[in-house]
């Protein structure tokens, strides 16, 4: 099978011939018809994060596919059913954080494209239990950004617990800014788009944003502050300088929820302003796999929109050389 392979830290991927994996007790192989990609897979295959990926290993945690094959015991899955991979490959389900709803924190958990072999491939194997259904209603297109994009940004408004008619600041509109402003708007959020990329505020107008803000050009926390404040600011771009200004948007009660991960990011918050504030500061890392369902019923009622490009595997550096130069108006899919 064909796979874009990180062989070293820092260096370009390589779209290899690899044989294809064989599902083990609990797996499933999945003929992989999409994968988004991911910022994250950019970080994985740079070695950007404290725990780094061990090379050779594949990136994709936005894969969606066909189940081919099942292993042993390969729990409630069957051959046929579109399924998609997310980040959480797996986790360990006993835990005080899995018993609670928030598998999300299991410290033992895998992660698809980063701890074992994830979407950048015609054929993927995944832990049964972890890997979601898509709906019919649901293209694999689709599908593919809402499984990371889509999951995460609905997550972060889910945490932050946004109110009808509560002023939201979304910091980076791309491949998740786009699904964030979606998602707060459906919460009864009015929202706040904020970027350097005049094409992504217009698509942050276009999907329903009262107020759209260049970074580049104004200062953002004091455009934001001059519409009212943001009750919540999500901090999505792998920017620090974002962050500083997320946090100095907030209004007085505001909540900070911290989504994007700068590969050399550090968060210095002013304790006087945090206090006296009354300043709630939440991390937010992706969602389970009930909310990946409930993503996925929301779009599949067309209450969400996906702006996407495809691309062949082939064009997985270029991809990432993109991604990174802002050029990108979402997200990108991979199409098998």
């Amino acid at each position: 099978m064909k796979a874009a392979v990180v062989t070293e830290l820092g260096a370009p991927l390589e779209v290899q011939e690899v044989p294809a994996p064989v599902p083990g007790p609990g797996q499933v192989l999945v003929r992989m018809e999409t994968c988004g990609v991911c910022h994250t897979d950019i970080h994985a295959a740079h070695g950007d994060w404290p725990v780094k990926p061990s090379p050779p290993f594949v990136p994709g945690h936005e894969g969606v596919g066909i189940v081919e094959a099942l292993g042993e015991n390969a729990g409630p899955r069957r051959v046929g059913e579109r399924v998609a991979i997310p980040w959480l490959g797996s986790a360990c389900g006993s835990c005080s954080s899995c018993v609670s709803g928030w598998e999300t924190l299991c410290e033992s958990q895998s992660n698809s494209g980063y701890s074992v072999d994830g979407a950048y491939a015609e054929y993927a194997v995944a832990d049964g239990r972890y890997v979601v259904p898509v709906p019919a209603g649901v293209s694999p297109f689709d599908a593919a950004p809402l499984t990371c994009a889509g999951v995460t940004t609905f997550k972060a408004i889910k945490v932050a617990g946004v109110a009808p008619a509560e002023r939201v600041a979304i910091f980076g509109v791309g491949g998740l800014g786009h699904l964030a402003v979606q998602y707060a708007r459906i919460a009864g959020g009015l929202v706040a788009g904020v970027d350097v990329e005049p094409a992504k505020l217009e698509l942050a107008r276009e999907l329903g944003a009262e107020l759209t803000v260049n970074a580049r050009e104004q200062d953002p926390a004091e455009e934001i502050r001059r519409w009212g404040g943001a009750d919540v600011a999500v901090a999505l771009a792998a920017s620090p300088q974002s962050f500083g200004q997320a946090f100095r948007s907030l209004r007085r009660g505001g909540r900070l929820v911290c989504v994007g991960l700068p590969a050399e990011g550090r968060l210095d918050l002013p304790i006087f302003d945090t206090v006296l504030g009354g300043i709630s500061v939440i991390g937010s890392i992706v969602g389970t796999r009930k909310d990946l369902a409930d993503v996925f019923a929301l779009h599949a009622s067309g209450r969400t929109r996906v702006i996407a490009e495809p691309r062949k595997l082939e064009q997985v550096n270029e991809s990432f050389a993109d991604i990174l130069a802002g050029t990108v108006p979402a997200r990108l899919v991979f199409e098998f």
